[in-house]
């Protein structure tokens, strides 16, 4: 299946919400020994969360990775030298083939290994080339039970859209969960603190819930079908009426529950 055509403006839409876990994440991370820590953001999509890399550690060098020309053309606003000596780049990489080309301090990833099926078979490699005391931080999905995530595939799966959306979708296996993620960290010798959060977002506007999928996990469904834009909108009419009755809109706007899992894992000094 072709990889899905992102649009980075609307990602950046609900940019806000997004980022809490992102910088919920960060808080955990400890300093990287380094004076000058090297640093790679593994998806980092339009850069606007890699560059708070650089803003807490401005002497560092951090490379942010994606694969989405669109992504990197706007990641790239953000590029260059940074207050503290550091430096900020962004380079096109694919996070399943990705490997480290020397020691690293910290490797993060913000909602992008669920993209990567068997993401843990690559956790050895990865860490492995952290420097001693350095850290392995990632943050995914672990809504894919819920009505947004479902509805999808149910609808994918009925007789007019089977054979179109055929493998486009991921399923809840897309994930791990938290037990697995550390049993598979600690048992590569490192330390590591893992957690799970539900947040609720209050989205505001129209069909928020629909908005908040298309810069996400609407785009493989949206990329199959861009081809044929009378099946795309027939397809985005029914989820659109299947998402409104699962998340009914309140006065103050319309409540969506997302659940994130969150890992740390440090490297022994």
């Amino acid at each position: 299946m072709a990889e899905p055509a992102w649009d980075p403006a609307q990602y950046l839409r609900h940019a806000g919400d997004r980022a809490r876990p992102f910088t919920d994440l960060l808080a955990r991370v400890p300093d990287p020994a380094a004076a000058a820590p090297r640093v790679a953001d593994l998806g980092c999509g339009p850069g606007t969360l890699t560059a708070l890399l650089a803003d807490r550690w401005p002497a560092a060098r951090v490379t942010g990775y994606d694969n989405s020309p669109q992504m990197l053309d706007r990641a790239r606003r953000h590029a260059g030298p940074t207050r503290g000596g550091g430096r900020l780049e962004f380079v096109h990489a694919d996070a399943r083939t990705w490997t480290p080309d020397g020691p690293h301090d910290l490797i993060v990833s913000n909602a992008t290994l669920q993209w990567v099926p068997d993401h843990a078979a690559l956790f050895p490699a990865w860490t492995d080339a952290l420097t001693p005391g350095g850290t392995l931080a990632f943050q995914v999905p672990g809504n894919f039970d819920a009505p947004s995530h479902r509805l999808m595939r149910d609808l994918a799966g009925t007789p007019r859209w089977r054979t179109r959306l055929a493998g486009v979708l991921r399923h809840d296996d897309a994930v791990l969960t938290p037990a697995a993620y550390l049993d598979r960290l600690t048992a590569l010798g490192c330390t590591a603190d893992v957690w799970e959060t539900t947040y609720v977002h209050l989205l505001t506007g129209e069909d928020a819930v629909l908005d908040w999928v298309k810069g996400t996990a609407l785009r493989p469904v949206l990329t199959a079908l861009d081809d044929d834009p009378a099946a795309r909108d027939a397809f985005v009419d029914a989820y659109r009426a299947a998402l409104r009755r699962a998340y009914p809109a309140g006065p103050r706007g319309t409540p969506f529950p997302f659940r994130r899992v969150f890992a740390v894992a440090r490297r022994p000094a």
